[in-house]
């Protein structure tokens, strides 16, 4: 059967290049893809500005394509990453809570190996999936053995696997533990006299102290990274290897991780590889995770699965558009605990709807540390929650000052009102029928309670 057009394309670009040998030697296969993904890093890293030295990961920016507006379709763990690798949101592929509490997918023949599989690709994991429980509902060819999926022993199995001969295209999952808490002991590279908290952390000694175990955590997990890249190259397999390198959402501090902030929802996303994802170039088209499985379908010519919902990047790519996106979604359902909520972003504005009962934060939702401390201590608990709200991200990009009130806004909160309800109703958001129910054989938190390490319950 004859290839699609795009993917004659592709291969012809390859074989005419002569960039490298290794490219010469493969240009009749399809690019290898690796997928490297870290946790809860937000875009807390060098390549985005901040003053967390990342060089590994900088040296892959210079080199590739860097999205500055990358966001996660779910500012949560399993259901962000279950939203890239089905192309759907969570809510849609069934992910609405963590899958270590029972959570699952509706169909795990729609992670995107079992697309790639048909084409000649072989699939292997090292370290962290978190989409199931086990590994082996997911379906990959190799899963790699490792004592723990922290990046000191992620990186040695997964260098051990790119220094193999493969006969096939192979996709790859590389996932770290890193950054997620609890932080190692900082270094002397992370002096917390010298460390500036992000907002909207005020700048205490305990805020301090937290930074620098998010830094000292982020130079372990670039370090990891620098192995696997280095063997990229080593064995010649880089000119011919799509480097898609992620985190799952923000960082693990109050307001961010497990929030529809940009603090929360704002991702890394850098690109590397053969036929035009090179040259240290910058993107700063809004793009979702979402838009990473169709993506590569146009990259490689096949053909996209009829459930995907996101745009492809290759017009940006291509320099055809400035925009594949008028705006972008994200939503919470579970995380530890019921949190209920929706949001809109576009490039101006961003819409956030709290559903449920509950006005004041879930605590279980933020994982515990000295900063959560700090604002606990200082009557976080009591902080009122609003049902809905509307920010200027231009004049406001803090999220500080919530205009939904504001009579002189409210064409703008009408017109972001309903992309969310049409987004909603277009992929029966089951929120639309009210309250979601635990699924059999989940456990999650009290809502009212303090802490993701209190004791779970089911239904």
């Amino acid at each position: 059967m004859a290839q699609p057009i795009e993917r004659r394309i592709f291969l012809a670009g390859l074989a005419g290049s002569g960039s490298a040998s290794a490219l010469q030697q493969d240009a009749g296969r399809l690019p290898n893809i690796l997928y490297l993904h870290s946790h809860d890093s937000g875009r807390y890293l060098q390549p985005f500005g901040a003053p967390v030295p990342t060089p590994n990961l900088q040296r892959l920016a210079e080199s590739g394509i860097l999205f500055r507006k990358a966001f996660s379709a779910a500012p949560t763990c399993s259901p962000s990453r279950a939203a890239l690798l089905t192309g759907q949101s969570p809510h849609a592929s069934g992910m609405l809570g963590l899958a270590h509490r029972g959570f699952a997918l509706h169909d795990y023949s729609r992670h995107i190996l079992h697309t790639l599989r048909p084409h000649g690709y072989i699939s292997a994991l090292a370290g962290i999936q978190h989409i199931a429980k086990t590994p082996a509902p997911i379906g990959y060819d190799q899963v790699l053995s490792t004592r723990s999926t922290r990046a000191a022993d992620v990186a040695p199995a997964a260098v051990a696997f790119l220094e193999k001969k493969h006969d096939k295209p192979w996709y790859f999952e590389v996932g770290f533990f890193e950054t997620h808490r609890e932080f190692p002991k900082p270094g002397p590279a992370e002096d917390a006299r010298f460390i500036q908290p992000p907002l909207p952390l005020p700048d205490t000694p305990q805020t301090r102290d937290d930074m620098a175990g998010f830094k000292a955590s982020a130079r372990i997990m670039d370090g990891a990274v620098g192995q696997v890249l280095a063997a990229l190259e080593r064995t010649g397999q880089a000119a011919n290897t799509l480097v898609i390198s992620t985190t799952d959402h923000g960082i693990a501090f109050p307001s961010m991780k497990c929030n529809c902030t940009d603090q929360g929802m704002g991702v890394s996303l850098i690109l590397r590889g053969p036929h035009g994802f090179s040259g240290g170039k910058v993107c700063d088209a809004m793009v979702s995770h979402v838009d990473i499985f169709p993506t590569l379908c146009d990259y490689l010519g096949i053909a996209r699965p009829a459930w995907l919902t996101g745009k492809s990047m290759l017009p940006l790519i291509r320099g055809e558009v400035k925009e594949i996106n008028e705006e972008i979604f994200a939503e919470v359902t579970y995380h530890a605990a019921y949190e209920p909520l929706r949001a809109v972003r576009t490039q101006r504005w961003k819409y956030v709807r709290h559903f449920g009962d509950k006005h004041t934060p879930v605590l279980p939702n933020c994982d515990d540390g000295p900063s959560k401390a700090l604002w606990v201590e200082n009557g976080w608990r009591t902080r009122p929650v609003p049902d809905e709200a509307l920010y200027d991200l231009l004049f406001d990009p803090a999220e500080r000052a919530n205009m939904a009130a504001d009579p002189t806004m409210a064409e703008t909160l009408k017109d972001m009102r309903g992309r969310l309800d049409r987004w909603m109703k277009a992929t029966n958001d089951p929120l639309l029928k009210g309250p979601v129910p635990l699924p059999p054989g989940a456990v999650v938190n009290d809502p009212n309670g303090t802490s993701p390490q209190e004791t779970p319950s089911g239904n």
